[in-house]
């Protein structure tokens, strides 16, 4: 895809986030969950999930731009109650791939 970039987002729990609720008995997981599978079926995101115990969840996105990646994740139900947060959105170069070698690109 001509001017897409693949960008891994690195999102936190915010301070509306219930400690002792698991994941999907956050308030509004629903409604989360939704936006999340309609943004994986667009294309959008690629990838993504919790990593380790849960406190940070990485997303492989594709996107035009970092500003695109936000506007993207702004309408969350997640983001608008305090739920998550981005951390850091980092541009990244694929060079390894476990599909057929159409994948593998070189510098």
């Amino acid at each position: 895809m001509a001017g897409v970039t693949t960008f891994a987002v690195i999102r936190s729990r915010g301070p509306a986030w219930d400690p002792n609720v698991p994941m999907r008995g956050q308030a509004g997981w629903d409604a989360h969950a939704r936006f999340m599978n309609a943004l994986a079926a667009d294309g959008f995101v690629v990838l993504g999930g919790p990593l380790g115990d849960g406190a940070r969840t990485l997303l492989v996105i594709e996107a035009a731009s970092e500003d695109a990646v936000r506007e993207r994740l702004a309408p969350d139900p997640w983001t608008g109650s305090s739920l998550l947060r981005i951390d850091s959105i980092t541009p990244w170069q694929i060079l390894l791939a476990r599909r057929d070698g159409t994948q593998q690109r070189t510098a």
